[in-house]
């Protein structure tokens, strides 16, 4: 689905440089790379605050501690989306309120939130999947009504563009309250293990969440607040620090294999080719499409015995999680999630595709006999 190893390939001798001065210097922990690729985040996101830390998922439990919320609080989010949005909340004793999902974008129905807001409602956290943002104007506009953080989790939107009514543009993450991102090595910007980061507008709570991330204390062995270990060791963030240089580059990779795609599959009745918001731009993390009429499972195993890989992204919403469960919601509660859930499927997408395989990827999808 990714190739990594082609991609290395292309920076080496950066990427080589950059892990040996690493090595030589053995500062393994808050080396000068750290802060360098910091500045490079606050660069990439119009000069908004970034923390980095040690994964997407700290980066979502990291956010909403600095928004200091209790045991028992509520948190909108999608139900049709990967589990670490809902996990975290979980951990920390709230409660994930789930909403469905636009059956064109795979984002957040802004036009559900309102119903599920209650006096314990705290936040909404909207995930830009598969490298679009949701729906961000009206969403904020919710917000604000009603007094409420927002939360973006990214991780799948990297340098995605979101464009306003008066015209002005903003980048994901850099619109709510505060934006989570993983560097996962699958992701448009990842590093060689895990690694996250937080971005805000606001001074005061970067500087409460780079303290949070690093057990709480702003100066050693002093804890003003209560925190956790999560850090972004400095060799990742030297590998971040080379790649986020290309970061325009793999996007416009991506764009052009999607754009393959959706000029080879126009014709093919019994898929449909992801929609492009006009809102935002689409970074396509990944390239899902909608099977109609088709055996998902039949077509996999058809792609598999061509050597052609594949991922269903999300096989099981949220609400049908075992540890998700919540009486009084089952089937049919989120119909566009669980429809989504039974048709979508993933094609390979990555930076380093060439036109050879996506003609062969597309010619043995046309000649698929349901």
């Amino acid at each position: 689905m990714v190739d990594l190893h082609g991609q290395y390939q292309h920076i080496k001798s950066e990427m080589d440089q950059a892990i040996q001065e690493v090595i030589d210097t053995t500062a393994f922990i808050k080396g000068p790379q750290v802060s360098r690729f910091e500045k490079s985040l606050l660069d990439f996101h119009n000069d908004a605050y970034a923390i980095t830390c040690g994964n997407g998922t700290d980066a979502l439990q990291i956010a909403m501690m600095a928004l200091d919320f209790k045991p028992g609080d509520e948190v909108i989010l999608p139900v049709f989306t990967y589990v670490a949005t809902a996990e975290v909340i979980a951990l920390l004793g709230l409660k994930p309120v789930f909403v469905d999902v636009k059956e064109d974008t795979f984002n957040l129905d802004v036009d559900q939130v309102e119903s599920k807001i209650t006096p314990k409602t705290v936040a909404i956290v909207p995930v830009h999947l598969f490298g679009q943002c949701a729906d961000m104007e009206s969403l904020l506009a919710v917000a604000e009504r009603n007094k409420l953080f927002v939360i973006e989790d990214y991780a799948q939107a990297f340098g995605a563009q979101y464009t306003f009514k008066d015209g002005s543009v903003k980048k994901a993450g850099t619109m709510g309250t505060i934006g989570c991102t993983s560097f996962f090595p699958s992701k448009n910007l990842g590093c060689y293990g895990d690694g996250g980061a937080l971005v805000t507008n606001d001074k005061a709570l970067a500087e409460k969440i780079r303290i949070i991330s690093n057990h709480g204390q702003r100066v050693k062995y002093y804890h003003d607040l209560i925190g956790v270990n999560s850090r972004l060791d400095t060799l990742q963030a030297a590998i971040l620090d080379v790649k986020i240089k290309h970061i325009k580059s793999y996007e416009s990779n991506r764009q052009a294999v999607a754009d393959f795609y959706d000029k080879e599959f126009s014709e093919t009745t019994f898929l449909t080719t992801p929609f492009r918001n006009s809102k935002s731009t689409h970074v396509f993390h990944q390239y899902t499409l909608k099977l109609k009429g088709v055996d998902r499972d039949h077509f996999r195993q058809y792609l598999e015995s061509h050597g052609i890989p594949s991922m269903v992204y999300y096989p099981v919403p949220l609400h049908f999680q075992k540890a998700y469960q919540i009486s009084g919601i089952g089937k049919g509660a989120f119909p566009i999630s669980e429809k989504l859930s039974e048709n979508v499927i993933s094609l390979p997408i990555h930076t380093e595709m060439d036109n050879d395989q996506l003609f062969y990827i597309c010619e043995k999808i046309k000649k698929y006999k349901a």
